[in-house]
């Protein structure tokens, strides 16, 4: 059976004029290709290659002034309006740390980046969007009405690359892992789980007792994880905002984790999406991706770490959830309302 031959950069952009409305991200898909590859289709037609080095995509953003930040998965995207400033360069992860925008980044996952300026019908779009080696987004910076558009074009020539080609070779998209789990070293966990001094330690914990994440929550048993109704995260968010404690929502993918601090007000569920619509923060959680939802307890030299910890049916972290500590200590509200959360059927442990 012969095969359907690739798409043309010139029949993506006929596609994107017949389907004006659809979201890139939609678009791709009902094509068949990746959004980057939507993306590269424009290159000449409001659309500009550029570096996806974060030292000096971070170091562009810092001179935009206050912009949209924007990271997503399958299942969450996470929205933060700010400034980028106080950003920390490290060849394996780097990370902006300030009040309104708070993102860990891992460089080698930033691999195709372009620039976007076109007019829509609702007006002037213009972004610096980057992409991994699959041509799925890692984060997106977007340009708002109160942002520094005067240095957009400066930024833009800076960061532009040599070539300038409308097509883009990707690679194939790395499948999830599903949960690992050693039930016959259930013991070993729990012993090296108690002598955890920080939460950045579990992931390498968890990997030299050939396990991950999911498969250690699977494995542990109270008083470290407590399996918890999938659907109860309206319930836990609802309860957030009418006591307004202040949380840690963490949303990434491999490239780029995105957190959000402070408070949860306006929360909507509208058909399967639990959304958070605040002044500065937008939140939108696909509820019928979330398969397992699990509260942690981790010790650190702080006092013990709780999280709430949702994951879909193929094993993805969706979001994490935490109390904050500082500048007002109100972790412990958190804990109450993350204990009262209604518990599931254990998960059957699969080694």
């Amino acid at each position: 059976m012969a095969q359907t031959p690739p798409l043309s950069a010139q029949d993506i952009r006929a596609a994107r004029l017949e389907k004006s409305t659809l979201r890139e991200r939609d678009l791709a898909e009902q094509l068949g290709i990746s959004e980057a590859e939507l993306i590269a289709a424009h290159v000449g037609h409001g659309v500009t290659r550029i570096t996806a080095d974060p030292d000096r995509l971070m170091a562009a953003a810092e001179t935009l002034g206050e912009v949209l930040a924007l990271t997503r998965t399958p299942s969450c995207v996470h929205e933060k309006l700010g400034r980028y400033a106080n950003y920390h360069s490290g060849e394996h992860a780097s990370m902006v740390l300030n009040e309104e925008i708070d993102l860990r980044i891992f460089p080698r996952h930033w691999v195709h980046g372009f620039a976007l300026d076109q007019q829509t019908e609702k007006g002037l779009r213009r972004a610096l969007l980057v992409f991994d080696a699959a041509g799925d987004a890692v984060h997106k910076i977007h340009l708002r009405d109160g942002s520094d558009h005067e240095a957009w074009a400066g930024v833009v020539a800076d960061l532009a690359l040599d070539a300038q080609d409308d097509t883009l070779r990707t690679e194939p998209r790395e499948a999830p892992e599903p949960a690992r789990a050693r039930a016959d070293r259930a013991g070993e966990l729990r012993e090296n789980w108690d002598k955890l001094t920080d939460t950045h330690q579990f992931l390498t914990m968890v990997s030299r007792l050939k396990m991950n994440r999911l498969g250690a929550y699977r494995v542990a048993g109270a008083p470290y994880v407590r399996p918890v109704a999938p659907q109860s995260l309206e319930a836990l968010f609802i309860e957030l905002s009418a006591k307004q404690v202040p949380v840690m929502v963490f949303v990434g993918n491999n490239g780029c984790i995105q957190i959000h601090s402070g408070p949860v007000t306006n929360i909507r569920m509208m058909g399967p999406w639990l959304n958070v619509l605040d002044p500065g923060f937008d939140m939108h959680l696909r509820s019928d991706h979330v398969a397992e939802v699990w509260e942690v307890h981790k010790p650190t030299r702080r006092g013990m770490a709780v999280s709430v910890e949702a994951f879909d049916s193929e094993g993805r972290i969706i979001l994490q959830i935490f109390g904050v500590r500082k500048p007002q200590d109100r972790a412990a509200e958190f804990e109450e309302i993350a204990s009262a959360l209604p518990e599931a059927a254990p998960v059957e442990v699969v080694s």
